[in-house]
């Protein structure tokens, strides 16, 4: 998890602004923003960065955040070394609760193998968008993307390397005709 120093996109939402019903949050990042987060992926460039959230409270202090995040990003192929970009769409789904209840689980010693993952703190009442999205966005980014075509061609393994060696010495080895 990325610290709040690294965190290059940042829209904290209190727990107070979600109404009791739901509330849907569309986010679009600036220039510099997409640069930034460019720089923490590890990636060229990102030429687009959207996020969109639908937000419900969980109980009187928790909230559940689930939505989408989508970016153009651009790599370089590992074949080719060639600019290419790629379309990535991440799906959100965060249930988020008081610190207490994260310190409280993560005391447990009794866990069960089928249980559920315990909420992500919600420190003092604010979740961070900005930084959901951001995480997200890198997860799905390709490691090692592809261009269209572009395909691998192995170098030949030592036998066939070896026949190729001989072959220039036999050329070495025959007489000129200069």
């Amino acid at each position: 998890m990325m610290t709040t120093q690294q965190v290059p996109w940042r829209v904290p939402m209190s727990i107070g602004d979600v109404p009791e019903g739901a509330l849907r949050v569309e986010l679009e990042a600036d220039e510099p923003t997409c640069r930034a987060v460019a720089e923490a992926a590890g990636v060229n460039e990102i030429a687009q960065l959207k996020a969109c959230f639908d937000l419900a409270r969980r109980g009187r202090n928790g909230l559940h955040v689930v939505g989408t995040v989508s970016a153009l990003v651009g790599q370089l192929c590992v074949v080719s070394l060639e600019p290419v970009v790629n379309q990535v769409e991440e799906a959100i789904d965060l249930v988020f609760g008081p610190d207490t209840a994260v310190e409280t689980s993560a005391r447990s010693l009794d866990i069960a193998i089928d249980a559920t993952d315990p909420p992500e703190p919600l420190v003092n009442g604010v979740v961070d968008l900005g930084a959901i999205a951001t995480e997200f966005l890198i997860l799905g980014i390709d490691p090692y993307p592809r261009k269209a075509g572009a395909a691998f061609v192995a170098p030949p393994d030592e036998e066939t390397a070896g026949q190729a060696f001989a072959a220039l010495a036999t050329l070495k080895r025959s007489p000129s005709t200069d």
